[in-house]
């Protein structure tokens, strides 16, 4: 009997070590994973700003060549305008005219 109560008491140790340990790893985990969520966090913003910078510059270039290519086709259809020259709905009054309408 006496050995069956050391053996209780000796479990009882192991037990509260073993918690001890786990608590312990449990931790040490957690700050890992806080340490690689806060380093995922930087990258992805640093690439985030990236990408928009980039974007912005890739959609001004193409707005500035749909700005050039509407440009040419004007000059095109109606020849060089003054600054102050008719609107696009005189254009249009234009055009209709022109064709007979």
């Amino acid at each position: 009997m006496t050995r069956l109560v050391g053996e209780i008491h000796t479990a009882h140790g192991e037990r509260q070590r073993l918690v001890v340990e786990m608590k312990r790893a449990v931790a040490q985990m957690r700050g890992g994973f806080r340490t690689a969520h806060a380093e995922m966090a930087r990258r992805q913003r640093r690439n985030l700003r990236e990408f928009m910078s980039g974007l912005q510059s890739r959609v001004g270039a193409l707005r500035h060549a749909f700005r050039t290519d509407i440009a040419g086709a004007h000059a095109a259809w109606f020849g060089t305008v003054a600054a102050a020259g008719p609107t696009g709905r005189e254009h249009s009054k234009r055009a209709v005219k022109a064709i007979g309408g």
